[in-house]
């Protein structure tokens, strides 16, 4: 068998086909994938993909594309590099990192940036693919490499990836440069990124596409030109376009003669005042009108003018074709200003040539060198383009431009009519003609775009005899033809008449060249028109050439000529690079000719102009040093000073580029061997007489020219060594050495007084280093160096710091660490001292540190990594020892130096620091073990070094901020940690060894161990969030320095000792957030600390308080900041052993005596954070739900109960206040800001700032967390709890005697109670909510809830909202409790029922005459305990009636905190469970009907319903029921013979039973009577029919007449009503009399575990449901003024009876039998708003609280119940709710008046003694006056656990629904708490404030966690102080309190309690200005 062979060059290759690595081993591949081969095998590799390292396999060699690549770390580790093209391999890793990331941007639908990016990669897959074929030339594949770097930068930039560092394209390795050189490329990418630089040369391009005309018919001529309107002249040639007679262009298929490119614009042309011209000429008759000509003379007659603005064109669509319009001038001698009176707009001078005429355009500037466009436009230069040039030169000139173009504009005309009546129409030919009289073919030009052609005709202006053209023409006449040339101006009438012909009368000529050489000079001249009449005169030019030709050279005694009025005005100008104007340069250039004159000509050179000398540069030079040889005695001084004129002259930035012209003729053309001698001593000579010379302007210039003049004498030199074999070499060396001798003596003079010799100096200084170079070709380097090390040394080195030479030192200094001489080390030992000198001295005053980090930088940059030379060594010394401390320094100060306001000082302080930082990093890179040894032992002191380890890790937490360098600046971040940790480790030593034991030193250690954890948590370095392949690059490079950084800190953590202490607990936080880093190593490394911790924590006091309270404080605050996950707290409470030898903390932790402690603390940080991480987890969803609610809820109480952190507490109630509110749960918001406000006194004890809450006393802010609350249970409804803090707040006003605001108190409070009796409140649906399986949060998993839901929610929306919460949990079909596989399941499983509430406020529920209005609040509100039903049949089922074994069990839960309070949800606390028996289901259902029945009677009597159906309904449902068997089932079941024998306990039952049903035939009977009464007539035969039937009811119940207690009832109650007084008789109806019914009811209700309980509030009948659902609507109906309207409302009886609609338990089946199934449930469309109770009244409104708007819909609410209903099929729906049977205070025959006007009896007002009443939960709502019982305030308990958050308002009334045994199915109605839309005042919301907590307060049956009940605020309690963060500290002044009223009546009788006794305050708050 063959074996597995290691490959020797088979490394690298990419995947060519897809594998799925099926066989055993196999690795799977996919198309694309680079892999990694380490062996073979028979045609198979083994390796790995580079993308997946960890992964290895075996896969085919077929499969595979090798490549060549190189092999790093051959072995073991080896690392594979591709050895292609290092651009390649970068598009290649990018591509595929851009991949992933391009498919998110679809994922994120940004649209826009994922097609760009789709193209772009396209693009670049193309240039990849040319790159790879490797066809292309060198510079188009410059060309395209450079494209291809474009693209990616584009796309790193847009996908927010990282800045990479170029150089020619390539990726640089930072390793491989140093660090100020990587800055460098780094800056210069981020400001070629930032800021484009500006272009000083731009281009416009112009291509004409047509005229647009309805009136052509004739060819065109179009003439664009550049124009500037300030100045009132062309700036540019013209460009020529013909077009033909359709206004296209004449030759289309040449594109250069229709478009053009305007060049050399400047940056001051590109403005407002400079406009595109266009005149347009027309070729055809003279009239636009006129007939055809016979003879066909065509003459070009002015058309039109169009002009647009350049600046235009920078903001427009530069793609867009511009349509010009086309004026014509209105009088035809106006035309050559018709441009100039569009543009000023003189709408007298033209008009549009025709509505319809445009000149369609295409324009667009370009800017950027001509070539730079040839590149970029390859396209437009390729197909072809005109150049049109600039009128004269550009703003630079560049040597080797050859031009030699006349200009000669036509201004204007004078002629004579000639004997004619009329003017003439003068046209004029123009010729050019040679020295013979030929004329010159081709070279009259009218404009670029058409040749040039042998003669011109100008326009003719139409009997115009003083004509103006201003036509302008170009002569590029050849230089060599120039001499003897001239140009004829032939002046011609045109004849309109039918021959047409034109007549010669005149010409005048120019010549180009005068006699002397000198051209035509530039300006306007009058030039002579001769006469002449025939053409054979202008044959012979010899004739006219001896006459004058302009008016300005005529003799003086030709007065002939100048009389005469006749002339023509041209402007000439001359662009030449060859013939110049000036006789001055004439006559130097010919210094041989005239020698006398050589004297004169140096001296007028100056005055030349610069153009005209750099023209002739060589040939000047020549002449210079021609006289210097020949005349060197007479004229060294004059030519000397010329040369100086010409260097400087070329210092211009329009003359610089021809300083190349110079350095050529130096090195090619000089020849003056001898000339050094006069130049040495010349410049000897000027500066040996600086100090005595009294103006200097002349030697500065002398001095600036120092660099070419010393390549003169260098040169010469040379060239004199050359020819001699190097002769006078000592003389030279001697002239040398005295020159720099009289150069230093100068510089080193300090004459303070004499300021121009400083300026002077610097003059020189500013020149002297470009001299190094010419001296280092004729001196060896170490001399070269000595004489500028000797030079600098001069200078003065005490000057006054605003004085200009020390930055000219400072910039020479500069140009010398950047010269060839400073690079050679042979003179950097040399030069090095003088220059750090110089640095450092600039440096501490802190002055041009600019210069100075430029500097240093150029100095670093020469430093090579790897330098191993004792030379470089020393050099880093000596840097360090100069350079090191005052660079840290500086650094500190620049970056700590508070920024300016102006925006653009920053990027310059930007650069300096960065420039420091680089340098500093280099610094410290190139030193090694020896440098950081001498650096420390050159501190003397303890004292120096502390400062300098103080100064360097300060300045490393200055590195590592996040604003150091720009965001995708990661390459250079990357490298600055290295360097530091480098450091850090080294520095870590001396820390260690002079900073311990008794020279410990805290600071030191301190800034140490914060460096180290800012170090760690840097984001560049969080390796987690970065790519799998920029995460494997960094770790190959750096590695980990995370884990680097911890271990150091565990080793000097360690090493502490007992000054660990010192540490605890101030890096307790620190230390924390290290070990939140993802990183398992780091953790396990730095987890242990915290044990040593609590360890010398517990030795020092016993305890770890300190670490503990700290852990915790900086636990919340960190993972609040997204830090920390679920591996950490695992790893936190975890057993498991931590790297090496160390345990887990756990492990150490119960090795300890203090262990107990110890486990606790971890137990509580672990649960802590399992609530911070899922509070965490909820804050990142978007809206409010219940989740956020319910985790602020836990977490809120464990700060409170487990952590007992007030602060912390305060902090999250805010939080959880603002939830509420922006859920609009104004209730919950209140119950929440209550736990706040009963942490406060009423007393004026100062409070800081906190939150938001300014500075003010205890008893302020309570009043405006009261204020703040009563308007939330406003907003709310919950207005019974508003009335108790009205009255709380009114006490504390009234002790003030603030009467103001107490009478808006009270006010507010009326109007409660008014809203109360007004308005509607919907009853909400309560539900149970299991969450089981661990995938739930921490504070949800495995518990059960029980939740109020939202206005109109019911069971199927509740469900929903719970399953859109939680979408990945699954619903739970059955209300069975789960087993255990359910709780441990990786799932998330709900379990949701809707439950029933069991109010414990009876005593209002049982009391008669209480309005709905009031018992619909203590149904649904202080709820702690639930209900849910479950029928079951028990033994054998009997078909016939199945209610004899149908029993059901009772379920109630009890929540840890009442409903509603501080969330929408509780946990549950208890179950308890119990089984009612068929019996005690019967009885309960017959009750309820019993009460149902009486209900709606009452209210058909006391005319509350208008409509009469629900009572019609109801008895329809009972009587057709008991006809079909309903009553009779009972009857059957429980009466008979057998039943009684085998249940003898239950005989009271039966009985009961039977007075029950005796009770409802009477009740029925009585009922029929009313319904007789207000029957409408068409429900006549209903009533009938519902009397026969009831007939027959009777008798199938064996009913002839009722009992006696029956009948003795008086059953009759006309206008009665049910409510009755104090002393009122026993109830009747019951056999026993009310009061026994009374007192076995509250028994019942008391004894929750006995089989048969009789809950305070029970079920309907399901016989009669469906009346007792329009028996609830008419209960909440009142008076109506339409009864049509409610009556249209209701649903007409039908059959069925089983449907339910209000929150009745949704698995309880109907115990009637199932042929009672008779009238329907209220649909919800027929449901009908609920009027007003009470007739409205007006009613006191608050100042500040105004009433909110009556709701326009009311919709319904519900009385609620208890009691279930025997069920006959568990998938029958369950009946709703009703109110409670009546104690015995009922009686049907009260009188309606005792009930009407009753004001509803809760909640009271305590008699006022001084203090509020105390209450317990178990008193009754009841006021003492107004019941027969002896009762106080309810209970009102807001708790402060959990919440849900839901919206408050809704107005979709849904009241009625469906709903069977089933769970997920089950369909309630949910009528919940508010109606409409009220407009309320503007939300007052709260600060997040705090404050601190109380002592657990008292609750009910002892429940945890304490409840904070506005019930309870009064009870008497220790005053608990806030914690000191909240509490101002003690000895800040009170402010003088007023006497306390009723204190001296009350302080004998009563102990003082802040509620009782509220401190006086100076000022009575108003409620206003709160």
């Amino acid at each position: 068998m063959s074996m597995w062979i290691p490959t020797e060059h088979e490394k690298y290759g990419v995947v060519l086909a897809g594998f799925r690595g099926t066989v055993q081993h196999g690795l799977p591949l996919e198309i694309g994938d680079t892999v990694q081969i380490l062996e073979k095998c028979e045609g198979w590799y083994r390796g790995f993909v580079l993308k997946n390292p960890n992964a290895k396999g075996i896969f085919p060699c077929c499969y595979i594309h090798l490549k060549n690549a190189h092999i790093k770390n051959k072995g073991q580790f080896e690392t594979v590099v591709p050895s292609e093209d290092s651009v390649i391999t970068e598009m290649t890793s990018t591509l595929r990192d851009w991949g992933a990331m391009w498919k998110q941007l679809f994922v994120k639908n940004e649209g826009d940036l994922f097609n760009r990016l789709w193209h772009v990669m396209n693009e670049i897959l193309d240039l990849r693919r040319q790159v790879l074929v490797g066809h292309l030339t060198h510079d188009r594949m410059r060309d395209v490499k450079q494209h291809i770097t474009a693209r990616l930068d584009w796309g790193n930039e847009q996908l927010g990836l990282d800045l990479v560092p170029r150089r020619e394209f390539s990726m640089v390795d930072p390793d491989d440069i140093s660090v100020t050189e990587l800055y460098r490329l780094m800056e210069h990418r981020h400001r070629k990124k930032e800021t484009p630089a500006p272009v000083s040369t731009h281009h416009l391009f112009v291509h004409l596409k047509s005229l647009m005309s309805s009136n052509l018919g004739e060819e065109l001529e179009v003439f664009f030109f550049i124009y500037d309107s300030r100045e009132n002249r062309p700036l540019s040639e013209r460009f020529f376009v013909k077009l033909n007679k359709n206004g296209l262009p004449k030759f289309p298929e040449k594109t250069e003669r229709q478009c053009t490119l305007f060049v050399d614009l400047g940056s001051s042309d590109l403005r407002k005042d400079v406009y595109i011209v266009v005149h347009i000429i027309r070729i055809g008759r003279m009239g636009a009108g006129e007939k055809k000509n016979l003879c066909n003379v065509q003459y070009r007659r002015p058309f039109g003018c169009a002009v647009v603005s350049i600046a235009d064109l920078l903001t427009a669509d530069s793609k867009d074709d511009h349509l010009l319009k086309v004026y014509a001038c209105n009088t035809e001698s106006d035309w050559s200003q018709i441009h100039d009176n569009i543009i000023k707009k003189v709408n007298s001078r033209y008009n549009l040539s025709g509505s319809n005429t445009g000149l369609a355009v295409a324009l667009q500037l370009l800017h950027g060198d001509i070539e730079q466009l040839r590149r970029e436009y390859m396209v437009l230069f390729t197909r072809g383009v005109s150049i049109t040039k600039k009128l004269g030169f550009s703003d630079v000139i560049m040597p080797g431009e050859m031009r030699n173009d006349l200009y000669m504009t036509l201004e204007k005309g004078e002629f004579e009519k000639g004997g004619k009546s009329v003017a003439r129409n003068v046209e004029i030919t123009i010729y050019a003609l040679d020295a013979d009289g030929q004329i010159l073919k081709g070279f009259v030009a009218v404009g670029s775009g058409e040749p040039g052609g042998d003669e011109y005709h100008t326009f003719v202006l139409y009997h115009n005899n003083s004509p103006r053209w201003a036509e302008q023409i170009k002569l590029p006449i050849p230089v060599d033809m120039f001499r003897g040339s001239h140009v004829r101006f032939e002046f011609r009438h045109c004849s309109t008449k039918d021959k047409g012909e034109k007549k010669l009368f005149g010409f005048s000529f120019v010549p180009l060249m005068q006699e002397d050489g000198r051209t035509l000079p530039d300006g306007t001249h009058e030039l002579i028109v001769h006469k002449c009449e025939e053409n054979a005169n202008l044959q012979d030019c010899s004739r006219y050439l001896k006459l004058p030709f302009s008016k300005s050279n005529l003799p003086g005694n030709n007065q002939t000529v100048k009389g005469t009025k006749e002339s023509l005005w041209i402007t000439s100008f001359l662009c030449s690079t060859k013939l110049t104007q000036n006789g001055d340069m004439l006559d130097l250039l010919k210094w041989r000719a005239h020698p006398e004159r050589i004297s004169d000509s140096l001296s007028k050179l100056k005055e030349i102009d610069g153009s005209e000398i750099v023209k002739f540069l060589q040939d000047t030079l020549d002449t210079l040093f021609g006289i210097l040889d020949e005349s060197s005695q007479r004229y060294a001084l004059k030519v000397f000073d010329c040369l100086v004129h010409i260097i400087n002259l070329l210092q211009d930035s329009k003359f610089q580029h021809f300083k190349p012209v110079m350095d050529t003729y130096i090195e090619s053309h000089f020849a003056g061997a001898l000339s050094y001698r006069d130049l040495i001593k010349v410049l000897k000579w000027y500066v040996d007489r600086i100090i005595d010379a009294d103006r200097q302007e002349h030697i500065q210039q002398v001095l600036k020219a120092t660099e070419y003049i010393f390549k003169y004498i260098v040169q010469s030199r040379r060239l004199f060594a050359l020819a001699t074999g190097g002769q006078n070499e000592e003389e030279f060396r001697c002239c040398m050495h005295e020159l720099f001798m009289s150069i230093r003596f100068f510089l080193s003079q300090e004459n303070k007084s004499m300021r121009p010799i400083t300026h002077t100096q610097a003059v020189f200084l500013q020149s002297f280093p470009a001299v190094y170079n010419e001296l280092l070709k004729l001196f060896t380097v170490r001399e070269v160096a000595t004489f500028v090390r000797e030079t600098l040394g001069s200078l003065p080195t005490a000057s006054q710091p605003d004085c200009p030479l020390e930055a000219v030192k400072l910039h020479c200094i500069a140009k010398t660490v950047d010269s060839q001489l400073y690079t050679n080390p042979d003179s950097r030992c040399v030069l090095l001292p003088v220059v750090l000198r110089l640095l450092q001295a600039h440096m501490q005053e802190q002055r041009d540190l600019v210069m100075c980090a430029h500097i240093l930088t150029c100095m670093l940059s020469l430093l090579k990594k790897d330098d191993t030379d004792s030379s470089s060594s020393e050099e880093v010394d000596l840097i360090v020892e100069s350079v090191l401390a005052v660079l840290l320094r500086t650094i500190l100060e620049v970056a700590n130096r508070p920024q300016p306001a102006g925006p653009t000082l920053r990027p310059q302080v930007q650069d300096v620091t960065g420039e420091f930082v680089s340098c500093l990093l280099a610094l410290l890179r190139h030193m090694k073990d020896k440098h950081y040894q001498q650096l420390l032992q050159r501190f003397t002191s303890k004292e120096d070094l502390r400062d300098f380890l103080l100064h360097i890790f300060t300045v490393f937490r200055i590195l590592i901020r996040p604003e150091m360098f720009p965001k995708d600046w990661t390459v250079m971040r990357l490298v600055t940690n290295n360097i530091i940790i480098t450091t850090v480790l080294y520095l870590s030593d001396a820390l260690r060894k002079n900073f311990l034991s008794e020279k410990f030193d805290y600071k030191v250690w301190d800034s140490y161990f914060c460096l180290s954890v800012i170090f760690i948590n840097q984001t560049c370095l969080q390796l987690e969030t970065f790519s799998a392949s920029k995460k494997k690059k960094i770790l190959e490079k750096y590695g980990d320095m995370r884990v680097m950084m911890g271990c150091e800190i565990f080793s000097m953590w360690q090493n502490l000792g007992e000054h660990k202490l010192n540490f605890i607990p101030a890096m307790i936080g620190p230390f924390l957030e290290v070990t939140l880093v993802p990183q398992p190593d780091l953790r396990n490394v730095m987890i242990p600390i915290f044990h040593d911790m609590m360890d010398w924590e517990q030795r020092r006091s016993g305890n770890f308080k300190q670490v503990e309270a700290k852990l915790i404080d900086k636990l919340d605050s960190l993972m609040s900041e997204g830090k920390g996950d679920e591996t950490y707290r695992e790893l936190f409470n975890s057993i498991i052993p931590l790297f090496g030898p160390y345990p887990s903390l756990l492990k150490k932790i119960e090795r300890e005596t203090w262990r107990e402690s110890g486990i606790s603390l971890i137990a509580t940080v672990t649960r802590l954070m399992e609530r911070l991480l899922d509070y965490r987890d909820c804050m990142k969803l978007g809206e409010v739900d219940g989740k956020k609610i319910g985790c602020t809820v836990s977490l809120l109480n464990f700060y409170k109960t487990e952590l007992n952190k007030e602060e912390m507490y305060i902090r999250y109630i805010h939080k959880l206040y603002d939830l509420h509110l922006k859920a609009q749960n104004y209730t919950e918001a209140s119950y929440t800001l209550l736990l706040y406000d009963e942490l406060l006194e009423w007393s004026e004890r100062p409070l800081r700032e906190f939150l938001s809450y300014p500075m003010q006393s205890e008893w302020q802010r309570k009043e405006y967390l009261h204020l703040t609350i009563i308007q939330n249970f406003d907003r709310g409804k919950c207005w019974e709890n508003g009335i108790l803090l009205c009255r709380e707040l009114a006490d504390q006003y009234e002790s003030y005697y603030d009467y103001r605001n107490l009478s808006k108190m009270r006010m507010m409070e009326a109007s409660f109670y008014d809203k109360i009796m007004d308005q509607q409140r919907l009853e909400p649906e309560f539900f149970r909510v299991g969450f089981y399986g661990k995938k739930f949060p921490f504070f949800l998993r495995n518990k059960e809830f029980v939740c109020r839901g939202h206005d109109y929610e019911r069971l199927e929306a509740f469900q929903q909202r719970m399953l859109n919460e939680f979408p990945h949990a699954i619903a739970m079909q059955h209300a069975n409790q789960p087993d255990q596989t359910i709780y441990q399941a990786e799932a998330q499983y709900l379990q949701i029922y809707a439950v029933t509430p069991i109010p414990d406020s009876q005593d209002v529920l049982q009391r008669d005459g209480v309005p709905d209005n009031i018992k619909s609040f203590y149904k649904v509100n202080h709820i702690w305990r639930f209900r849910y039903d479950r029928p079951f049949h028990k033994g054998t089922k009997d078909k016939e009636n199945e209610f004899k074994s149908l029993w059901v069990e009772r379920t109630t839960l009890t929540l840890v905190q009442s409903l509603p309070g501080i969330s929408r949800w509780f946990e549950v606390e208890r179950r308890e469970l119990v089984e009612v028996s068929p019996l005690e289901n019967a009885i309960e259902v017959i009750e309820n009907k019993n009460l149902q029945l009486r209900t709606l009677i009452t209210q058909c009597q006391t005319r509350q319903m208008q409509n009469i159906n629900p009572l019609t309904m109801c008895l329809n449902g009972v009587i057709d029921a008991a006809v079909n068997g309903g009553l009779a089932r009972y009857q059957e079941a429980f009466f008979v013979k057998d039943y009684i024998m085998n249940h003898p306990e239950d005989g009271d039952k039966i009985g009961r039973l039977r007075e029950l049903m005796f009770e409802q035939a009477h009740i029925l009977e009585f009922g029929l009577t009313v319904h007789e009464k207000f029957v409408p007539q068409d429900m006549r035969p209903l009533h009938k029919k519902l009397v026969d039937q009831f007939h027959l009811m009777k008798s199938s119940l064996g009913i002839q007449e009722f009992p006696a207690y029956v009948r003795a009832s008086p059953i009759h109650f006309t206008n009665g009503s049910p409510r009755v007084g104090r002393n009122s008789a026993p109830n009747i109806m019951s056999p026993d009399g009310g009061a026994r019914v009374v007192s076995r009811r509250r028994s019942d209700t008391l004894q929750v575990h006995r089989p048969l309980s009789y809950p305070a509030v029970n079920r309907y009948s399901s016989s009669s449901l469906s009346s007792q659902a329009s028996n609830e609507v008419s209960n909440i109906t009142g008076h109506s003024e339409s009864s049509d309207e409610v009556f249209n409302m209701q649903p007409s009886p039908s059959t069925s009876s089983l449907s339910s609609n209000h929150s009745a338990s949704p698995n309880v089946s109907s115990s009637a039998p199932s042929s009672a199934r008779g009238s329907p449930q209220l649909s919800d469309k027929h449901k009908h708003p609920r009027e007003n109770c009470l007739s409205p009244r007006d009613r006191p409104c608050s100042a500040v609280y105004p009433n909110p708007m009556e709701p326009t819909q009311r919709p319904v609410p519900h009385p609620a119940g208890d009691s279930s209903l025997p069920r006959s099929d568990p998938n029958i729906s369950s009946p709703d709710k009703v109110v409670k049977p009546a104690p015995s205070s009922w009686s049907l025959d009260m009188p309606l008046s005792e009930f009407n006007g009753k004001c509803p009896p809760v909640p009271p007002r305590p008699p006022y003694s001084g203090s509020p009443a105390r209450t317990t939960r178990s008193q009754s709502p009841v006021s003492t006056s107004r019941s027969p019982q002896k009762t106080s305030v309810p209970p009102f308990t807001p708790s402060p656990t959990e919440c849900q958050s839901t919206g408050l308002v809704s107005n979709s009334p849904v009241l009625s629904g469906s709903y069977s045994s089933g769970i997920s199915s089950l369909s309630r109605c949910s009528v919940s708490e508010a109606s409409g839309t009220e407009n309320t005042p503007t939300d007052h919301v709260l600060p997040n404030s705090a404050s601190s907590g109380s002592d657990e307060l008292i609750r009910r049956e002892n429940k945890t966690p304490p409840p904070y009940s506005i019930h309870e605020r009064n009870n008497p309690r220790r005053q608990v102080p806030l914690p000191p963060s909240l509490s101002l500290p003690p000895n800040v002044d009170a402010p003088p309190i007023p006497p306390k009223p009723h204190q001296i009546r009350r302080q004998d009788t009563e102990p003082r309690r802040p509620e009782q006794f509220p401190r006086p305050r100076p000022i009575p708050r108003k409620v206003s200005q709160l």
